[in-house]
């Protein structure tokens, strides 16, 4: 893909799924800047994407903070203009039966995956619109559209970003703006690891491979690959879609 002349803005994007979005956009030619809670990371990440010969930078935010939002952006604003592209992909997780969680636990989820979404978005959707067009591809999760046990508020949470995403797109279709999402399976991350943790977390995830006609756990770049085509001019006319990637887990009409 031929993202030269880009720039490209990632919530979340010091680590996982987050860095190999970035650095597979900047092989691509974007510019990228990374929206992170942790300052070393992102600078390491930074550093990484820099070495490719693209310019990069960071912005420490919380993106729970809709004035940090918006101080973070204008940040990278400055640093490499204003974002053509978006990639909302900051996010947590828990796993936890419902009964035991707490509402200050619904509510951390609730701000990160979801209020995040709605202040990234709210910080950069005028940006883009000022320049003329632009991709926002934000992180859903097969979770969100089928239900898993353990991550009722989770799941909750990437709903409402997938469905939201698709009003979204109907808003700015008239701006030249698109706006899809990926939605992952099990992808194997520091947030998959500690939610199944030790020798029984071991036989889960075996368990779960076994599931997947792929016969595999899902790689980072397995995303960044498909949200690098999103962003693309050849996905030009694919806006407000949801497209699962997790080796043929779910196999979503």
């Amino acid at each position: 893909m031929n993202l030269e002349g880009k720039t490209a803005y990632i919530t979340g994007g010091a680590r996982g799924i987050g860095k190999a979005i970035g650095l597979r956009l900047a092989r691509d030619g974007a510019a990228i800047g990374i929206l992170d809670l942790s300052v070393e990371a992102a600078a390491t990440t930074v550093s990484e994407i820099q070495a490719l010969g693209v310019k990069a930078a960071a912005a420490a935010g919380d993106i729970t903070d809709y004035e940090a939002t918006k101080a973070a952006v204008a940040q990278l604003q400055d640093a490499l203009g204003a974002p053509d592209i978006l990639i909302n992909n900051a996010g947590i997780d828990k796993a936890e039966f419902f009964v035991n969680t707490t509402p200050d636990q619904w509510a951390k989820l609730i701000a990160v995956n979801y209020t995040g979404f709605l202040n990234s978005s709210h910080a950069c959707v005028p940006l883009m619109i000022e320049r003329g067009g632009g991709a926002i591809v934000s992180l859903g999760s097969d979770a969100g559209r089928v239900g898993n046990s353990g991550e009722v508020v989770y799941c909750g949470t990437k709903a409402a970003v997938m469905a939201s995403s698709k009003a979204l797109a109907r808003e700015l279709a008239r701006h030249k703006i698109r706006v899809n999402c990926v939605a992952p399976g099990p992808i194997q991350t520091d947030l998959l690891a500690g939610l199944h943790e030790a020798e029984k977390g071991k036989k889960i995830m075996e368990a779960v491979a076994n599931m997947i006609p792929m016969k595999r756990i899902g790689v980072p770049e397995d995303v960044a690959n498909v949200v690098a085509f999103l962003v693309s001019e050849d996905a030009g006319y694919l806006t407000g879609q949801v497209i699962s990637v997790d080796g043929g887990l779910t196999m979503i009409g």
